[in-house]
């Protein structure tokens, strides 16, 4: 038996051998399209899809009190209005409305929604926050999981020669009791698959290597699959490559070139739905630097870039646990519009009221709010780097002198901010959310600011109550 039918068959076992899956509901997906502009937006249901596998959470856990996202779905008695399952979480679409093309143009986006197969029929809604930070309903849905139009025992695409089988990357116990993270693999040829189980086990090592994660790693279960695609790497269209890939994922997305997300949601799901999955995080067989995260939808990292530990944990973090990028001087495609709204994202503040600081918990008695820093020190040192690296990407010079460029900005922040006396502290330093101004982070330096190793003490606790959310604490252990 050849090592690969060997691996498959394993992940196969490892799936079959979850005994509290065999009690689970089944997974119902919704699928609709979420179009619109920067103004309007609206929604139209595409199709009711009961997915292969059960549920693969904890149904002691089906209300969702982290008040993350910029969205939330509820799943309601369509007779009662009794809450049966929610979860909030962000879009692509979202991200987009922010960019200047989403003011003279319409697009339109396919979404998901994921949830228990309830015993009767439900109202789904999809929330959204309004001006004041309140969710507030902005389309529904009547579903009846049992209507004769809703799609069952599907057969595999016709990419797929058959139902893919995941590898197990780690397994610790019952999906039910555990967070689900799924590898998916874009840009992967047949010859390039070891490689891919390779990187993915290696990546989740990292993950894994840093705290939070480190100490709960026991709480997650990971599984990893790839389809092959013909040529090796995703698009790049910038540079004018472009490559057919199983998820279409693609560098360059609202016009950033080190921006990497896949469009196509209805690939996504029709490949992620036959393994145990919460999260995604999707690796490009890529070597130029570049990344992307949507709360509750998926991320993605440059599996062969010299930063993709980095990658791979930063954007995880935006989708795991919607944190918010903490850095403010490098280009991005959002327009700012001017108003400085407190952010969901728990790292983030507009410090409208320091004594009511989102994170006060972790604050010492006289830290000074804001916190001073050497914030035009960084900024004058930042310039130039930016300027330097523009330049490298202008004149398409070798991925190993971007990396140095950002070993040397490390190097130059990590001397900046060791001299200073609130180093280690906890306070709200002013830059961040892509914002000089008018934003603030909780410490001066985390994974989500700059290229460092450590999640910031805030981050790493907003971490800790998403894992809450999905896993059972002690459970298979």
């Amino acid at each position: 038996m050849n090592r690969f039918l060997s691996l498959a068959l394993a992940a196969f076992a490892a799936v079959a051998a979850l005994p509290a899956m065999a009690a689970q509901p089944a997974t119902v997906r919704l699928d609709y399209l979420h179009s619109g502009n920067a103004l309007n937006e609206s929604y139209a249901m595409e199709r009711v899809v009961i997915e292969p596998l059960p549920w693969p959470g904890d149904m002691r856990r089906t209300i969702d009190d982290t008040n993350r996202g910029n969205n939330m779905v509820e799943v309601v008695d369509a007779k009662t209005g009794e809450l049966l399952y929610s979860r909030g979480f962000s879009t692509v679409f979202a991200e987009w409305r922010s960019t200047d093309e989403a003011t003279h143009g319409n697009r339109g986006f396919q979404e998901s929604v994921r949830f228990p197969k309830p015993d009767r029929p439900v109202r789904v809604r999809i929330l959204k926050r309004d001006d004041r930070n309140a969710f507030s309903v902005v389309w529904t849905a009547d579903v009846d999981t049992d209507a004769m139009d809703v799609l069952r025992k599907q057969t595999p695409p016709a990419s797929m020669a058959a139902a893919p089988k995941p590898i197990a990357i780690r397994v610790n116990g019952p999906s039910p009791d555990k967070v689900d993270l799924l590898i998916l693999g874009d840009g992967y040829t047949k010859a390039d698959m070891a490689k891919f189980e390779a990187t993915a086990r290696k990546l989740a090592d990292h993950l894994f290597a840093t705290s939070p994660f480190k100490e709960r790693a026991k709480d997650f279960n990971v599984w990893a699959l790839a389809l092959p695609t013909e040529e090796s790497g995703v698009s790049r269209p910038s540079t004018g490559v472009h490559h057919a890939s199983p998820l279409g994922t693609r560098y360059d997305i609202f016009g950033s070139e080190r921006y990497v997300l896949t469009t196509d949601n209805r690939a996504l799901r029709e490949l992620a739905q036959y393994a145990p999955y919460e999260f995604i995080e999707i690796l490009v067989n890529n070597e130029t630097y570049g990344g992307g995260g949507i709360f509750g939808q998926f991320s993605t990292a440059a599996a062969n870039n010299d930063w993709a530990d980095y990658l791979f944990v930063h954007e995880f973090g935006h989708h795991f646990a919607g944190l918010a990028d903490e850095y403010y001087t490098s280009p991005v495609a959002y327009q700012s519009n001017g108003t400085r709204q407190e952010p969901w994202e728990p790292n983030a503040t507009a410090l409208r009221d320091p004594a009511k600081l989102k994170w006060k918990k972790f604050v010492k008695d006289g830290t000074p709010l804001p916190t001073p820093w050497a914030k035009e020190t960084y900024e004058t040192a930042s310039r130039a780097y930016q300027k330097e690296r523009a330049a490298l990407r202008a004149a398409n010079r070798p991925e190993s002198e971007m990396s140095a460029l950002f070993r040397k900005d490390l190097e130059s922040s990590n001397a900046l901010f060791s001299k200073d006396p609130h180093v280690h502290t906890v306070g709200a330093f002013e830059g961040a959310n892509y914002e000089a101004s008018g934003y603030y982070r909780p410490q001066m330096q985390c994974i989500m600011f700059d290229r460092s190793e450590k999640f910031c003490a805030v981050c790493a606790d907003a971490i800790g109550a998403i894992i809450d959310l999905y896993s059972r604490p002690g459970a298979g252990r």
